[in-house]
């Protein structure tokens, strides 16, 4: 047990290490300015290649792809093409419709969430601030597992001290514990795309907006808001994405009939039945690439 405990502290300090580190980072960057503009224009000039360069970018840019994807779904298209049978139609839409519901829930929180994190922050830098901001990034560096225990310890204490609240029935047999631990994994990648968001709006922004009388949240919704609608669909798409493929924190959480893609492909899949998990794992593929698209021209139609 002082073995566990030492070992969980090494970890801890090592994650909050890497964070000062990455934060300390970031305090070096600067895109509001003009010259950081040019300066990324100018890196993002395509050089245009001829032959055998051209057929090698083509190669390399193309085996990601390839291997990674093409090949893996073709594999899993192979028991399907044997026998359509097998398939679970009855019950897909189901588990569809409770992976995108948890996924877009989780998706809005987050978002909402890291907007209040990061405006706060930016109004009242402090110690405090950073440290919430800090303690609030922890949670993509811990694995799902962990999160639910140290979820429902305080839960079983409550419902030990006061057995009246029903904590472990509105935590374990809704999804309201499996939205928490989602948003405590996820609320971080918001919150980072957010910051990245407000990297990118200059503060003199905030304080002409304070001299024609627009202060407090006002700022916030009037000022801030239109300038982050992209870094706020980016947040909002990568916890979508992380979402519908996570498994232990939803493998434990889960109510009753309420299996997502994820849970269902897996628990196919270690009973070797290879030709009913093939739905599942592709339409986990193709529900996660769908909003991809979807939000990808939204981003190139917004406004800059």
């Amino acid at each position: 047990r002082a073995a566990a405990a030492q070992l969980a502290t090494l970890l801890l300090a090592l994650v909050l290490l890497l964070l000062w580190l990455e934060q300390r980072a970031r305090r070096r960057l600067r895109f509001a300015g003009s010259g950081a503009a040019r300066a990324s224009a100018d890196e993002a000039r395509p050089i245009p290649l001829a032959g055998w360069r051209c057929a090698l970018a083509w190669g390399l840019c193309l085996a990601p792809v390839l291997f990674g994807f093409v090949l893996p779904v073709l594999f899993m298209l192979r028991p399907l093409a044997a026998d359509w049978t097998v398939l679970p139609w009855d019950r897909f839409w189901q588990w569809a419709g409770n992976s995108v519901r948890l996924g877009a829930i989780t998706a809005a929180l987050g978002v909402l969430a890291a907007l209040v994190l990061a405006f706060s922050a930016r109004r009242a830098p402090g110690a405090v601030t950073r440290g919430v901001l800090q303690l609030a990034s922890l949670g993509y560096a811990i694995p799902g597992a962990v999160v639910v225990v140290g979820l429902l310890l305080p839960v079983g204490w409550l419902q030990a001290r006061w057995p009246g609240l029903q904590a472990g029935y509105w935590f374990t047999a809704t999804a309201l514990g499996l939205v928490w631990a989602y948003l405590v994994r996820f609320v971080a990648v918001a919150l980072q795309s957010v910051q990245s968001g407000y990297a990118r709006i200059p503060a003199s922004l905030d304080d002409a907006a304070r001299t024609l009388g627009a202060g407090g949240w006002q700022l916030a919704a009037r000022v801030h808001a239109p300038l982050l609608r992209r870094a706020g669909l980016a947040a909002a798409l990568l916890v979508f994405v992380d979402v519908m493929k996570e498994l232990p924190a939803t493998l434990v959480l889960r109510p009753f009939d309420s299996d997502t893609l994820a849970v269902v492909a897996y628990q196919l899949a270690r009973d070797e039945r290879l030709g009913e998990a093939a739905l599942p794992s592709l339409a986990l593929v193709l529900v996660g690439l769908l909003p991809v698209v979807w939000l990808s021209r939204a981003l190139r139609a917004a406004p800059h």
